[in-house]
């Protein structure tokens, strides 16, 4: 199952026209996004909001992630304050897959944001974010949030927001997205063999692991009769006919 590596802004000084900080709402929109990404099946790591761009960069690379993807909002130069809005998609030029996600990512937002035409996905060497990571990277403004309009979008729209990016993560691991549900136990139930944890809601997806007759795992979401589970650090999905849950 694919893992990823979400770095919200560490920028706690970058205020928010109307109060707050970017800190604070990149993590708000990081806090919104874990249950969608756990009902889907992606795991994830979060990066340490004390150790900076720079150490979200290190950490990152200190493991294996199929994506790293990192939260901001924009502001706009000093002579031009409050002016700008739109959204800005980060990708490394030199990454076929960055580009890719990044398309992804701007397509889909389009639908929620505003102001569809001010959505677009761009290239770039300078954020060390996106140039420096092991990872597939991308890096989203999610808008100007010194702008009244787009930092009260953001304010206003952080579970939408959050549904949407993690809808778009979905599209480029072609896998389902699925809405997240109450977070319940169960336990295995078979004839007293292993039950696969597949990669794939399908008897055709690979095997991830195999999970003991009579375990305990944690259920995130349901989709077409696979429940995405966890077990011992391993995420995937398990046909739900042999897991009882309570």
């Amino acid at each position: 199952m694919p893992k990823i590596f979400l770095s919200p802004s560490t920028q706690e000084f970058n205020p928010y026209v109307d109060g707050g900080t970017e800190e604070q709402y990149m993590n708000l929109l990081a806090d919104a996004m874990e249950p969608y990404l756990k009902a889907s099946g992606i795991a994830f790591v979060r990066n340490d909001p004390d150790a900076g761009a720079a150490g979200a960069i290190a950490d990152s690379n200190s493991a294996y992630y199929d994506v790293h993807l990192a939260l901001h909002s924009n502001a706009s130069p000093e002579d031009m304050a409050g002016l700008l809005r739109g959204i800005d998609i980060y990708y490394s030029p030199y990454s076929m897959a960055s580009e890719r996600l990044a398309i992804t990512i701007a397509n889909n937002l389009k639908s929620i944001y505003p102001i569809p035409s001010k959505v677009t996905a761009r290239p770039t060497t300078s954020l060390g974010e996106v140039r420096r990571t092991n990872a597939v990277a991308v890096l989203c403004e999610l808008g100007y949030h010194d702008n009244k309009e787009d930092a009260a979008w953001i304010r206003n729209n952080l579970n939408a927001i959050a549904a949407n990016i993690t809808e778009s993560l979905c599209d480029y691991f072609g896998i389902p997205f699925i809405m997240p549900t109450a977070v319940v136990k169960g336990v295995v139930v078979t004839d007293g063999s292993g039950l696969n944890l597949r990669s794939y809601p399908s008897m055709s997806g690979g095997v991830v692991t195999s999970i003991p007759n009579g375990s305990s795992v944690m259920v995130y979401g349901m989709v077409n009769g696979w429940y995405v589970v966890s077990w011992n650090d391993f995420v995937g999905y398990a046909y739900s006919d042999y897991i009882v849950i309570g």
